[in-house]
């Protein structure tokens, strides 16, 4: 029903991106105006364009009408909500112009070029109501059209134009309709020119306009009794659910009666009781676990992916992951995270899952380079190091976490997992340039050069506010962090610089020899990590290729 859903979207927002350009065309000429409408109707008013039109209006409408009516909560989010109330009120303004137009001319024999509608419309209420349904249609199919593209990346990379453009349509299509609206009203208010338009337009009699009014009238009824049925079966699901529903208390916190059928997490939700689940309720994170005090015998047993998630962090008996239990008798829960317990916490406390490159970076030797050096000295040298690399990590969208006495740790926090691993290359590699002319500026001052390691991955992270209330620096944990400073300490052995897990050569489209590629046992990692070693990291660059030039 969603492939439906958008199949039928994509026509109507096809027709109406058209449609309004071909309004926005009397900006410019009557001719274009009328020549793009002829061309339009070549395909809308054959028989297979008027099936494939109407039909994907009927079942848009339709389809949404059921999806309202199986909604088992009316809470939503506010683009959701948005898109609904627009659609809704589309057919209020939609359906007199159908009626006055396609209905007309196929009943009645009325020319329904554009300059009868903008006539009839001008200058009445008329033409701002239908100026109003040119907006609803435009921002109702661009929220669709969002909503369905916005995980794609090349969907997030095009959004700013796009917003030009979705700008652009609208304000082209109402800028036509009035220079086109004055000039045709111009015509009309002389007597000669009215009456060749009404004679060119097959204008409708004042019986005709009545029998147009009446089907007007008649069709809005069915629209109204459509919407109020879909209301009842609504209402009706709601009280049937209520009926067949389950009672759910949490302790330090409210009772509340709940439909059956939906997780714990989602009866949270639908009833605004905070509840954490940073994963977004895949069972992942554990966030959202409950210990259940009365009721868990009523319980399923935990599925192989939830029994999982609770081994990994070694909950206690009777703890639960709130996604992944669906109760269907009384029970009895505790929140083992409370969003709502710091109350002066910032949302950023509770931490955001992210894929993301991180770089562990650390300079070699600094203990015996340093012995008998002055405190300051030390200081001077680090600031001078750290002056020197990291614009390369910043240049590239990076920022620094943490710095560690002589190393740190950074993270590429971009819009995607390809471009965070790019970055995190890019940056790599610039580093070890920086660290070319750093060493060149020491050596020109007698001393030694400075050496390095590090380690980049990409894998999970969980960003967020780690420390006590008002005293807690934004900060990134998870097993991406403990991998990349792993491989940064296996560089020392390898005496190498750099050392790029396979997982973030791949992510950002990148390959490399696989016979250059090492399999590392880390400790704290279960599971042998690939990783490209780098002797000089300026050369990153001669060791990869994009995947696509694979021989």
């Amino acid at each position: 029903m969603s492939r439906l859903r958008i199949a039928s979207g994509l026509v109507l927002f096809v027709f109406a991106f058209f449609h309004f350009i071909n309004i926005g065309l009397g900006l410019f000429h009557t001719d274009l105006l009328h020549g793009m409408q002829d061309g339009r109707k070549a395909v809308s008013r054959h028989a297979i364009g008027g099936i494939l039109i109407y039909g994907a209006l009927l079942i848009h409408m339709g389809l949404a009408l059921i999806s309202i009516a199986r909604r088992r909560t009316l809470r939503m989010p506010f683009s959701v909500a948005l898109q609904v109330v627009l659609g809704l009120l589309i057919p209020l303004q939609l359906i007199s112009h159908l009626v006055q137009t396609r209905y007309a001319h196929e009943i009645f024999g009325v020319n329904d070029e554009m300059g009868y509608i903008i006539i009839l419309m001008w200058p009445s209420t008329a033409v701002w109501m239908q100026s109003l349904l040119l907006l609803l249609v435009w921002v109702h199919g661009c929220i669709g059209l969002h909503m369905w593209l916005r995980l794609t990346g090349w969907w997030r990379r095009l959004v700013p134009y796009l917003i030009g453009a979705a700008v652009f349509v609208p304000g082209f299509a109402l800028a036509g309709l009035l220079t086109e609206g004055r000039r045709l009203w111009m015509d009309f208010a002389d007597p000669d020119l009215r009456e060749q338009y009404i004679e060119h337009y097959d204008w409708p009699s004042p019986q005709e306009f009545d029998a147009l009014f009446a089907v007007k009238d008649n069709t809005m009824m069915v629209f109204w009794f459509a919407l109020a049925l879909t209301g009842l079966i609504y209402l009706g699901r709601k009280y049937w659910r209520r009926r067949h529903a389950v009672r759910v208390r949490y302790v330090d916190g409210p009772e509340v009666v709940s439909e059956k059928g939906m997780t714990l997490l989602e009866m949270s939700r639908a009833n605004g009781i905070p509840h954490t689940a940073l994963c977004g309720g895949k069972g992942r994170c554990t966030t959202c676990r409950v210990v259940v005090e009365n009721g868990a015998d009523q319980l399923h047993p935990p599925t192989e992916v939830e029994a999982r998630s609770l081994k990994a962090v070694s909950a206690p008996r009777g703890t639960r992951l709130a996604c992944q239990i669906r109760p269907t008798d009384p029970v009895t829960v505790f929140r083992v995270f409370r969003p709502d317990g710091a109350r002066d916490r910032a949302h950023a406390s509770q931490g955001q899952e992210r894929q993301l490159a991180v770089l562990f970076l650390d300079m070699r030797g600094f203990t015996a380079r340093t012995t008998g050096q002055l405190p300051y000295d030390i200081v001077f040298l680090l600031n001078r190091f750290f002056d020197a690399i990291v614009p390369a990590i910043t240049a590239h969208g990076g920022v620094v976490d943490k710095y560690m006495g002589d190393g740190l740790l950074a993270m590429f926090e971009t819009a995607t997992a390809q471009s965070s691993a790019r970055a995190g290359l890019k940056a790599a590699s610039e580093i070890g340039r920086a660290l070319e002319r750093f060493n060149q500026r020491l050596e020109a001052e007698g001393s030694p050069p400075v050496r390095i390691g590090m380690g980049l991955h990409l894998g999970d992270l969980v960003l967020g506010e780690i420390g006590a209330a008002k005293h807690a620096p934004r900060t990134i944990i998870g097993d991406a962090v403990n991998v990349a400073s792993r491989l940064e300490a296996e560089t020392k052995a390898l005496s190498v610089e750099l050392l790029v897990s396979d997982k973030a050569l791949q992510a950002a489209g990148m390959q490399c020899d696989p016979g250059e590629l090492r399999e590392f046992s880390l400790r704290g990692v279960s599971e042998l990590v690939p990783a490209l070693p780098v002797k000089h990291a300026a050369d990153l660059g001669s060791h990869t290729s994009p995947l696509e030039q694979i021989a």
